[in-house]
């Protein structure tokens, strides 16, 4: 391979703007292609350059594999990275316009996780998947059927939001009533805990960030299998539109993790689900309270 041979000053000067890949907008002459070596350290260096856009980017990009093959270089490893770059880019974009239709203003956000996954999947090993396949498909639909939209699901868990609390509320009981209903496999016994808080969060390109998206996942962890517990706030925004025959037990102040103050937390009751249940999962010492 032949060695590459530095650009000074003068010799940089005297080539034509054609022999590099890349011209910015100041017009900064970058990514020299005018042999075989610079081409090779242009494709090399391609990923480190900073482009004023995407268009300036495929412009490059494009000159490039045009000197590339005139010189008679196989950008085969280029050509792979650009293409997982581009995907990447894809996804992310994709990712960064759905955010942007989640609701925002005052939203209730639904948290929902398995209890004891790990010895569910102790005991179900590679069967595993496809019970968490059907959980994670049962609480999609019932969010969905609600109005509401999915935020993100990591693992075992889901977090979701609705622009209206009570229908935050319905989808939670639908859930439950869903999970007590099914035969799982070697007849485990699945339950989900679930947490409702309502509050005006920031929306970002990443998602909801703000204490009140913290709140809610403290709710749902302070939970049990099978339980829906709400926040204050829920309950407030909920009213008197809760639906028919169901009812709310106050389990008192609790102080969540990471939370600066207490929280009073509700249990929603139905006459065909559950309703007694340990206290809530709480800190049992002031340590334990301020720990995130």
């Amino acid at each position: 391979m032949a060695t590459m041979t530095q650009l000074d000053a003068k010799t940089r000067g005297r080539l034509p703007d054609s022999a590099f890949a890349y011209i910015d907008s100041g017009g900064r002459r970058r990514l020299p292609i005018n042999d075989g070596a610079h081409v090779r350290n242009a494709l090399a260096r391609f990923n480190q350059t900073t482009f004023e856009d995407e268009a300036a980017r495929d412009r490059a990009r494009t000159r490039l594999l045009k000197a590339a093959k005139k010189y008679g270089i196989v950008p085969v490893g280029f050509m792979t990275g650009q293409l997982r770059n581009v995907r990447i880019r894809g996804e992310a974009e994709a990712r960064v316009s759905e955010v942007r239709t989640l609701p925002t203003g005052s939203v209730t956000f639904l948290l929902a996780d398995i209890e004891d996954s790990t010895g569910l999947v102790r005991r179900l090993g590679d069967r595993y998947p496809g019970l968490l396949a059907d959980v994670r498909s049962l609480l999609g639909g019932a969010i969905r059927k609600s109005g509401g939209r999915e935020v993100d699901t990591r693992a075992d868990e889901l977090f979701a939001v609705f622009k209206q609390a009570a229908a935050a509320l319905g989808a939670a009981l639908a859930i439950q009533r869903k999970v007590a209903s099914m035969v799982w496999p070697d007849d485990l016994n699945v339950r989900i805990r679930i947490g409702l808080h309502t509050g005006h969060p920031t929306l970002t390109d990443t998602g909801y960030v703000g204490i009140a998206v913290h709140t809610a996942a403290r709710v749902c962890f302070a939970a049990h299998g099978g339980q829906i517990l709400l926040s204050h706030a829920t309950r407030d925004a909920i009213g008197a539109s809760e639906p028919a025959g169901i009812s709310f037990r106050n389990l008192g102040l609790h102080q969540l993790q990471g939370l600066p103050g207490p929280e009073a937390l509700f249990q929603a009751e139905a006459p065909d689900l559950a309703s007694e249940f340990p206290p809530p999962r709480t800190p049992t010492t002031p340590a334990e309270a301020g720990r995130a």
